[in-house]
């Protein structure tokens, strides 16, 4: 089995409405807008506008421990890359496929990592250097296993 399965036309739009209606995403590269979605309680932003490779290399480390900490060996998540191919993501699989992945460092554009029913996720906002994550239980996973990556808190229900 692969890790990134490419969404299919549909799933691809149902998800995105999902995510558009639930989030009230309004991508925007101007910080008047920001944040460009509103996050469901509880939650907590990151700033990430500090870093070097070994904090990016570090990050993608953490996000596949704690994400496979919060879902089964057989769980796929949805991995949304804005305006581009979107995949189901196993992060217990480590099949090589690569070429198929999107990155946890939102290097350029939103990079969300969420569960199929969006009860937690991880949100990368490219222009304002930022990650959210969001339900307590992968909030949790992130504060036992913190990446380098993440600096003050930005924004927070907690």
């Amino acid at each position: 089995m692969e890790n990134w399965i490419p969404l299919t036309g549909e799933q691809y739009r149902l998800v995105w409405d999902k995510f558009y209606k639930d989030f009230n995403f309004k991508p925007s590269i101007y910080s008047s807008d920001w944040p460009s979605f509103h996050l469901p309680i509880p939650f907590v932003t990151f700033d990430i506008t500090e870093y070097t490779d070994d904090d990016i290399d570090d990050l993608e480390e953490k996000c596949i421990t704690n994400f496979s900490a919060v879902t089964r060996s057989d769980e796929y998540i949805y991995a949304l890359d804005w305006q581009h191919e979107s995949y189901l993501y196993n992060s217990h699989l480590k099949n090589g496929n690569a070429s198929r992945r999107i990155g946890f460092f939102p290097d350029g554009d939103y990079y969300f990592f969420l569960n199929k029913d969006f009860k937690w996720g991880y949100l990368g906002h490219p222009w304002e250097q930022t990650i959210s994550i969001l339900g307590e239980e992968l909030i949790h996973q992130f504060e036992t296993n913190r990446p380098t990556i993440f600096g003050k808190t930005v924004r927070s229900s907690r």
